[in-house]
């Protein structure tokens, strides 16, 4: 727990751990009184100049089935290797065994260039038509382009980049055909540091599809949530890569299996700084999940001894996305979960002990939060000043909400917390005209989608077209962007970790697949750097690998960083 003085200054920062505040040099002292001005976050909707035209599909049937209320994730990623970060679109489909017109697809939008995108579905054969909820992307078969994964309600699917443009469905072939289960998130990882991509698929409830009585609230047809009856909790679910192009269920022996909540969103990343890759699942009204690995793909859930499998309340929240970033530069991951109405967003920092503190309300990163219901998030920083903003999209899940309570709306303003260096402050309706946009939000990416240093978010709304946020920022920092290719460890690097560092700052970030609500973004590493013009080394520590030094580098550029090209710290 914090001091007393900790929290009287509003600094959630750890007064312990050998992590004290120390006397900062000159350039520091230069940085904290310059760095206000690296801020005043700005962002456009771009959604009409982008030329996409996808419209989500919940397959809202009047029979309120759960799963129509939770889809769907996106992934942004750069699928044809030409340097612009691509999108592709999850969507939900029909119940009817016969609906009237085609049914509703998948979508790849190829990035052209100056904000303008182009539907490239058919050309690359991914227009899957299950009913999506969760995706990941990695190099699974290390031939070099990222492949695609679909968490689906009901059969999932595994599409293989063929290295021209085009993907071919793969999913029996490699063993992955027998999930039928509702999805959630999913992420690739290399579980056993051997060099090849595992796969993690997170499931939600066992769904009755025979439910065709609505629950009411106040005499309004409504959802039910995963606490009802009728729905029973399950074990998620995870796949060794065997090296071949097929996966083999090692659920029960690596321990994912003995546990079973109703999954949301996940996402791996090295909780503990032992250079292993951890597995943490947002659950929905039950107690979170940390499966904490051994190093040899083995796993033991410690939720509930790390103080992350409830919240400061002691209760379960309605867990719904998640993000992990190093928020106070400390060198350690700390964790954001989003929840369901009436409860805080939640920040939970790491204390480099195996456990972590709930910092929400003294931190100020769920201000705002409380009456809404929030989903995609991601853990960002926009103004590259060197820290990590966040940003959270929010839609309530029940289309009448307004009708008998009127506190709240269907669709929901989204939110943008500006970090300030020892608190977070809500800036949302202070930054720009594409926070003023509306909708009922679930999935959401981050990604610099025109190459100009900053980074921007694409939002996915249920039932209605997505929204693209142009990041224009005026008071840019410098920065970097950081892209790992992996020789002996796996391919994309996932799972590595990369530290940035200064004379003043050393900037810490991990390269994850799958995040947020359901959703993929971030194979490009992204570091603002504030006013800052000089970096001394980056230091990668690979997963199943050594760690590495690669020389100082001008700042505002695009680095590849191959592994075996550096030096030995």
């Amino acid at each position: 727990m914090q001091s007393f003085a900790a929290v009287e200054r509003g600094d959630w920062r750890p007064s312990g751990s050998g992590r004290r505040f120390c006397a900062r040099s000159l350039l520091s002292v230069i940085c904290l009184f310059i760095s206000p001005l690296y801020g005043a976050m700005h962002f456009t909707d771009a959604t009409d100049e982008s030329g996409i035209t996808f419209r989500h599909t919940t397959g809202a049937s009047g029979k309120y089935h759960i799963v129509e209320g939770v889809s769907a994730g996106l992934a942004l990623f750069d699928y044809d290797l030409d340097g612009l970060i691509d999108i592709y679109f999850l969507n939900g489909s029909h119940h009817d065994a016969n609906p009237a017109g085609p049914p509703p697809r998948n979508a790849l939008y190829r990035n052209e260039g100056n904000w303008r995108f182009r539907d490239v579905t058919d050309a690359a054969g991914i227009g899957d038509t299950g009913y999506g909820l969760g995706v990941t992307v990695g190099d699974y078969d290390s031939d070099g382009d990222p492949d695609l994964f679909l968490n689906n309600y009901g059969p999932n699917a595994l599409y293989r980049n063929n290295g021209d443009g085009t993907f071919t469905e793969v999913t029996k072939e490699a063993g992955l055909d027998e999930d039928t289960q509702m999805g959630a998130g999913a992420n690739f990882l290399d579980a056993d540091g051997d060099g090849d991509l595992d796969l993690f698929v997170c499931h939600y409830v066992l769904c009755l599809e025979t439910l065709s009585t609505p629950s009411t609230c106040q005499g309004y047809p409504s959802y039910l949530g995963p606490a009802a009856s009728i729905y029973a909790k399950t074990a998620d679910t995870l796949y060794r890569n065997n090296g071949d192009g097929t996966f083999t269920d090692i659920s029960g022996h690596s321990g994912i299996g003995a546990v079973s909540g109703a999954g949301m969103g996940s996402i791996c990343g090295d909780f503990d700084n032992d250079r292993d890759t951890d597995i943490f699942v947002a659950n929905d009204m039950s107690p979170n999940h940390l499966f904490v690995n051994d190093g040899q793909g083995r796993f033991t859930e410690m939720g509930l001894f790390a103080a992350m499998a409830f919240d400061h309340n002691g209760e379960a929240q309605g867990s719904m996305g998640i993000d992990l970033a190093d928020l106070d530069n400390d060198g350690w991951l700390d964790l954001y979960i989003t929840p369901y109405q009436d409860q805080w967003a939640a920040l939970y920092k790491n204390m480099g002990v195996g456990a972590f503190d709930d910092v929400t309300l003294m931190s100020g990163a769920g201000s705002g939060t409380f009456p809404l219901v929030t989903w995609g998030t991601g853990l960002v920083d926009f103004d590259n000043d060197g820290d990590r903003d966040i940003f959270v999209a929010c839609g309530h899940l029940q289309p009448h909400i307004a009708k008998f309570d009127k506190r709240h709306s269907y669709p929901q303003l989204n939110c943008l917390f500006e970090n300030t260096g020892n608190r977070y402050r809500e800036v949302s309706r202070t930054s720009g005209s594409g926070l003023q946009v509306k909708q009922v939000s679930r999935g959401a990416a981050f990604d610099d989608l025109d190459n100009d240093g900053d980074v921007d978010v694409v939002v996915l709304n249920a039932g209605g077209l997505p929204t693209l946020l142009k990041n224009e920022t005026a008071s840019q920092g410098h920065w970097l962007q950081v892209t790992l290719r992996g020789t002996r460890s796996n391919r994309d690097g996932i799972g590595a970790q990369v530290r940035v560092v200064t004379p003043d700052l050393t900037l810490m970030d991990e390269v994850h697949s799958g995040r947020s609500y359901q959703s993929h973004f971030g194979s490009r590493l992204y570091f603002g750097l504030g006013p800052r013009t000089e970096i001394t080394r980056i230091e990668v520590d690979w997963i199943g690998g050594e760690r590495e030094v690669f020389p100082s580098t001008p700042v505002d550029r695009h680095l590849v960083l191959v592994e075996g090209q550096g030096t030995a710290p």
